[in-house]
């Protein structure tokens, strides 16, 4: 006697659902020619005005001090505030409700339309860089891993500090209420557009431990080799690196509870 195996069909992996819904997601981005503009153009005009005004930087070489603000600006004008908006438009349009239905668990929905987002700010930066190199200012950076370990652990706190930040916007038009305080407390009092340094002692060193500080601290460590005081670091910056790492991480795990917990699905009436 012989038994047959049935076999069961499977669907799609992870990736590729996620895949999916990020490529339809993409197309739709592309398509909305406001989000667009406001996306690209904006920030990008926003990195140049900064150094052409004097503002930012220290005594940081012109080359790395724009390639900090670039990203500084990019993770909070573009990718922390357009997920916002992104997160509740989908959110009050019922798409997440629809597509939690299916085969995709919650977090793949996060992630796949977090994808456009992510892509164009890495895009934008990209964009500066070489126009950083076209224009004589690069210099060798003093390390080339911090900085890449500060880009993507600052875009996965926007991206992760975007959802929470879902829990309390009602409308995508409130999103420029609700995303205010953290814009201006981000780029206000991180150090992009003057050392921290420069601040009242007290101040400065509660600033260190904002959002966005420790990704703008470990920046200026690997680009140019300098502390968040102006300081150059005689030997591996690394040595200088573990009090932003332990802030970023740390925020990383708060912004992960935060995702989870605050994150709406249904429309807040």
């Amino acid at each position: 006697m012989t038994t047959a195996t049935l076999s069961r069909p499977t669907g799609p992996s992870r990736v590729t659902r996620v895949w999916s819904l990020a490529s339809a997601e993409t197309r739709l981005f592309l398509r909305n020619r406001t989000a667009l503009v406001n996306s690209v153009v904006v920030p990008v005009l926003f990195v140049l005005a900064v150094p052409a005004l004097g503002i930012g930087g220290g005594d940081l070489p012109f080359g790395p001090r724009l390639m900090v603000i670039a990203v500084g600006i990019s993770l909070v004008m573009l990718t922390y505030y357009n997920l916002v908006t992104t997160y509740v438009a989908r959110r009050e349009e019922l798409v997440l409700q629809r597509m939690r239905t299916g085969e995709l668990t919650g977090t793949e929905v996060q992630i796949a339309t977090a994808v456009p987002t992510v892509l164009v700010t890495l895009g934008q930066i990209a964009i500066i860089a070489v126009g950083v190199v076209a224009i004589g200012e690069w210099s060798a950076p003093a390390d080339v891993l911090l900085p890449l370990v500060a880009l993507v652990g600052g875009v996965v706190l926007m991206v992760l500090l975007a959802a929470a930040t879902t829990g309390f916007t009602r409308t995508a038009e409130s999103a420029q209420i609700t995303g205010l305080p953290f814009i201006i407390l981000s780029t206000g009092l991180s150090g992009l557009f003057y050392p921290l340094s420069a601040l009242p002692e007290t101040l400065g060193e509660v600033a260190r431990f904002l959002p966005l500080s420790p990704v703008v601290e470990l920046l200026q460590l690997g680009l140019a080799g300098r502390t968040w005081q102006g300081d150059a670091v005689d030997g591996s910056v690394w040595a200088a690196a573990g009090v932003p790492l332990a802030v970023l991480a740390g925020w990383l795990v708060l912004g992960t509870l935060a995702a989870r917990r605050g994150f709406a699905w249904a429309p807040r009436r």
